[in-house]
């Protein structure tokens, strides 16, 4: 059992000014809720105590909670619903019965404002850095008359609507009309190989390709035509593909050109769905197997996100969203979520660190983010880096830095609030694809405390447990959720018997869904995130998740980026090896080991200094950035390659032959047998 206790600060690295807090608009929120729908009356001047009490009221009360959701987002349902949560059983809890309306209505309606219409919805930037806008009654004739062709096309609502698109207007275009349409969209980026792709469109069978002929990053041009022509051979269920020429070329043999079927002036039409309707399928990183294929609803998504944006990020009319994301991975979805609040979306189509380091900083001051969304690695590559954000650029728009996809370090914290802003807030948040939102972290309203997620999110039933169910606090445990969220899957895409659903999130502990993370709930409500714990480090019964040795051997400048597992061997033997790739010009010398073993001894735990530290000339990560820990340990245990990963799953599958071979050393040496 987990008994290692989370750092925490004595003080708040940063608190919210009185009139931040008074101006947020969830403590707007907070006095509607207790005015109309019970929630508790906020207390004058204590706002942390006002937080724990609405999220506590949240997750108690389930029914009003979302009821108040709705009503203060102005969600427009065609039909009512009878009750907010009409069975709470997860999983398989029954949202909004009755009801019906559309995701893309509402992500389009801030363009029924003429004194909005012509604003930006969309900011589309690349690496050139000069922005180009969408307006929002641009981006509504673009999704109407997109909707209209699906539907000349015979797409009928379920049918799925396959993109292979970057971050680009087009992308936000196709999913908004398919939305419309009632069809079911996925997307995958262009960067992922036709393998990869196909592993997961194969499963949903999508009737509509809408695909690129190429992308430009890191400088260079990347062709796709020859990609694009084995997705189409792969996919035999299309009736059509659309040619989206972002290099100019022409469409292939047999494809529809996307201008003709977005120039016309079709007036918007929106298929009102049931609630649970599907909305789009996402698909987990798929390192040991097909990749799954994660069904979310479209009333569910909508209100999550609603809240989530408005709330939690504290965006609405007038303020602009820059997350640094790729098609492939949830946050762009999240991203394209900014609509539904009338934020400003800001489509990034990049490399996230050229032709500088500091770029994703550059496209932040161009186009005026108030939220600048980012990852915890590109944060340390900053700060490894000598970028000085608040002193070189202009960042007075923004608010906020948020990072999420792995744990932001304490020092991340600490550099962020030196380097780019001292009144920056920082929201470091966790969740997951497979609820394509947040479980906790931005809270407008409440300090910031070094090294944690400010809290739980508002609906969220968060807690950490021990392996026999008992909950912690202060103590690291299993993250799970013991209530059900509107965002949870509705079901995975080629599942029968909901077999790989019911074993991801509710095998562990049935009826509670287990995420997978190592978690602590601090004294004082806030959150932090360990790592995976299908990834622990175990010596000596003492537990702990690999992002906290991250965090400490990547404080020396030496060490780039590091991988650590922990093999359990054959007769019972425990190795902990720990891989490096180091900074242009270091030396993996007796003297750096040393300083490494020194540093995890003195900071973490002497149990869980490496038995060995390996250079490596790079680490392989799955295709939308994470570390490899689970395959590699499964290679180093003895697993052949094609059984310990789906190479389409991953950034360089030729960087995992290395332990691979690794693998048979040892055992050659050792005479051990992994196959028992």
């Amino acid at each position: 059992m987990p008994t290692d206790t989370a750092p925490t600060s004595p003080a708040p690295l940063w608190r919210p000014a009185p009139e931040r807090i008074a101006d947020a608009r969830l403590t707007a929120f907070h006095a509607f809720a207790a005015d109309r729908y019970g929630a508790p009356t906020p207390r004058a001047g204590d706002p942390a105590a006002d937080y724990a009490a609405l999220h506590r009221w949240s997750v108690t009360e389930l029914d009003a909670f979302w009821r108040a959701i709705a009503d203060w987002f102005r969600v427009a349902f065609r039909t009512p619903y009878t009750a907010a949560l009409a069975d709470p059983a997860m999983p398989g809890a029954r949202w909004f019965p009755g009801a019906t309306l559309n995701y893309a209505e509402h992500a389009l309606r801030t363009a029924d404002d003429p004194a909005r219409a012509d604003t930006p919805a969309l900011l589309r930037i690349d690496e050139r850095l000069a922005p180009e806008a969408v307006s929002w009654a641009e981006l509504r004739r673009l999704t109407a008359s997109l909707a209209a062709a699906l539907r000349d096309l015979g797409v009928r609502p379920g049918d799925r609507v396959g993109g292979y698109l970057p971050n680009v207007p087009e992308a936000v275009v196709a999913l908004l009309a398919t939305a419309a349409v009632g069809a079911v969209w996925t997307s995958c980026a262009p960067d992922f190989g036709a393998r990869a792709v196909l592993d997961r469109l194969q499963q949903v069978e999508p009737v509509v390709l809408i695909a690129v002929d190429g992308y430009r990053y890191g400088g260079k041009v990347h062709d796709r035509a020859g990609t694009v022509a084995e997705l189409r051979r792969g996919l035999p269920t299309l009736r059509a593909v659309v040619h989206v020429p972002l290099l100019g070329s022409a469409p292939p043999e047999g494809a529809l050109a996307w201008d003709d079927l977005t120039g016309g002036d079709a007036p918007p039409v929106y298929d009102a769905v049931p609630f649970d309707h599907p909305l789009w399928v996402l698909y987990s990183s798929g390192t040991t197997g097909l990749p799954k294929a994660i069904v979310h609803s479209q009333g569910g998504i909508l209100l999550e996100h609603l809240k989530q944006i408005g709330l939690h990020c504290d965006l609405g009319p007038g303020d602009r969203l820059f997350w640094y994301t790729s098609t492939g991975w949830m946050m762009w979805n999240f991203l394209v979520s900014a609509l539904l609040t009338g934020t400003t979306a800001v489509l990034y189509d990049g490399s996230p660190a050229h032709p500088s380091t500091d770029v994703q900083w550059r496209v932040a001051e161009r186009t005026g983010a108030t939220l600048l969304g980012t990852s915890a690695s590109y944060v340390m590559a900053c700060a490894k880096a000598g970028v000085r954000p608040g002193r070189d650029l202009d960042l007075s728009a923004t608010r906020c830095v948020a990072t999420t996809g792995s744990p932001l370090p304490p020092d991340g914290f600490r550099w962020l609030h030196e380097e780019a802003g001292a009144d920056l807030w920082i929201a470091s948040v966790s969740g997951g694809t497979d609820v394509c939102s947040c479980f906790a972290g931005a809270v407008p309203t409440l300090p910031v405390h070094t090294g944690e997620l400010q809290a739980p999110g508002l609906g969220t039933a968060l807690a950490a447990w021990s392996p026999e169910g008992e909950p912690l606090v202060g103590a690291v445990g299993e993250l799970v959720v013991t209530a059900p969220m509107p965002s949870m899957p509705i079901r995975f895409w080629n599942d029968p018997g909901d077999t790989r659903y019911l074993d991801s999130y509710f095998a562990m502990y049935p009826g509670v869904w287990r995420h997978g993370d190592w978690t602590t709930l601090t004294a004082h409500g806030g959150v932090v995130i360990h790592g995976r714990s299908d990834s622990t480090l175990n010596r000596q019964g003492v537990r702990m998740g690999s992002a906290d040795l991250y965090e400490t051997v990547e404080r020396l400048p030496e060490i780039r980026e590091s991988l650590v597992v922990g093999v359990e061997e054959p007769g019972g033997g425990y190795w902990m090896p720990l891989f490096v790739r180091l900074a242009d010009g270091a030396v993996l010398d007796d003297a750096l080991r040393e300083r490494v073993r020194t540093a995890i001894r003195a900071e973490l735990s002497p149990r869980h200094v490496p038995d060995e530290i390996v250079q490596v000339p790079a680490l392989p990560h799955t295709l939308t950035g994470k570390r490899l820990e689970v395959p590699v340990k499964r290679l180093l245990q003895g697993a052949a390659l094609a059984e310990a990963v789906n190479p389409g799953s991953v950034d360089d599958p030729e960087l995992l032959r290395f332990y691979e071979r690794l693998a048979r050393e040892r055992a050659a040496v050792s005479g051990a047998d992994y196959s028992e």
